[in-house]
């Protein structure tokens, strides 16, 4: 087993991600007895208790994001890549064909996915490097597909959408796995929100899927019945045995968001965060730099190198590491550094890193560009 560290840590790991620590708390002082006695993870799912952990959370849902009554929300399993899967099983009805939005690895694989089962037109070329967001006057849309699909943040990459794409009334579905809860958005612009939980929303273990109710009914004979939106609907989200104690713990944080001001505090919270990193590395005179471009660079998952090259980042990822700044290591794909800042992570815990920065910045005059 490893040994725990007195030391300050700050997690900034892309998902799972770091959960707010009143929640943490709140779990260690519930966890053998939620309140009836036994532990929630021992709870029946058909039980009076864990139904009302069930509708709390999705009640909670629906009040946060200001979700219309004539949307459905589903707690399912499968993560990202079985949401990919579920959606083209869903709307395959609607038409065999669908548009797909590539900024990024997530949107890539999702729509890789998505043609095992119908025909899937990028709306414009895959870029050679996902740095930025096309004009979206130069894309390609076919009226006629099933639906259009993008991811709004894509964590590996670091490019956030700025606006809600147009569609001209083709259903909107939307991976919003890394940004849910980070800002106020307009539900109806969607037909479908995916939002994997391991991000905003707590541990990994449930997605929760968010649809129009007139886009039920018609799944693919394909389609399994634990991707079956319609299927979940009837059933509350209990069609089989749910992961329990992961819905318990996005009930509180969920109510965690609440308490901290909704998500007009979370937006201005995460605005503050990801300006305070920019701007140290936009005054840093090429010392560090983002490759992404500025009107499309991510609130929320921010990617960035030192100038110097390979061993510079090896040595400032080695110099965070040993000062308790966890998990700051890019990507296998894009190399350098990536700093999450999802809801959990604090205004005070990015300025102790930007503060590393700026004092790495100073002692190493070597690794300038």
């Amino acid at each position: 087993m490893a040994q725990s560290s007195l030391k300050q840590v700050i997690n900034f790991g892309a998902g799972p991600a770091k959960i707010p620590k009143q929640v943490l708390e709140q779990v260690k002082d519930e966890l053998l007895d939620c309140g009836c006695g036994i532990s929630v993870m021992e709870l029946s799912h058909r039980s009076s208790e864990y139904t009302a952990i069930n509708n709390r959370a999705i009640d909670l849902y629906r009040e946060l994001l200001d979700i219309p009554e004539n949307y459905k929300i589903l707690l399912m399993q499968g993560g990202g890549t079985g949401a990919f899967a579920s959606v083209a099983l869903n709307l395959l009805h609607r038409g065999a064909k669908a548009d797909y939005i590539l900024t990024g690895v997530w949107s890539t694989k999702a729509a890789k996915e998505a043609s095992k089962y119908l025909k899937v037109n990028h709306v414009f070329p895959k870029p050679e490097k996902f740095n930025g967001i096309p004009d979206q006057s130069t894309w390609k849309l076919d009226p006629e597909a099933a639906y259009v699909y993008y991811c709004d943040n894509e964590t590996v990459n670091g490019v956030e959408f700025p606006f809600i794409p147009e569609t001209n009334g083709v259903p909107l579905v939307c991976d919003m796995s890394s940004n849910i809860m980070t800002k106020v958005f307009d539900v109806t612009k969607f037909g479908v929100v995916i939002a994997c939980a391991q991000k905003n929303l707590g541990p990994a273990g449930i997605t929760a899927i968010i649809i129009r109710e007139d886009l039920l009914g018609k799944p693919s004979p394909l389609c399994p019945q634990v991707f079956d939106y319609t299927l979940f609907t009837q059933e509350n989200s209990l069609l089989n045995t749910p992961p329990t104690f992961i819905v318990y713990i996005f009930s509180l944080v969920l109510q965690w968001v609440k308490n901290q001001g909704g998500l007009v505090a979370m937006e201005a919270n995460s605005k503050a965060k990801s300006e305070l990193l920019y701007n140290v590395i936009e005054n840093s005179r090429g010392f560090y730099s983002c490759p992404v471009a500025k009107d499309s660079r991510s609130r929320i998952t921010v990617p960035f190198c030192l100038g110097a090259g390979a061993e510079a980042d090896k040595q400032f990822l080695k110099e965070a590491q040993d000062l308790g700044f966890l998990q700051l290591k890019g990507h296998r794909l894009v190399g350098g550094v990536r700093a999450a800042m999802y809801n959990a992570m604090t205004l005070d815990e990015v300025t102790i890193l930007v503060e590393f920065m700026t004092k790495f910045h100073e002692r190493n005059p070597q690794y300038s560009a």
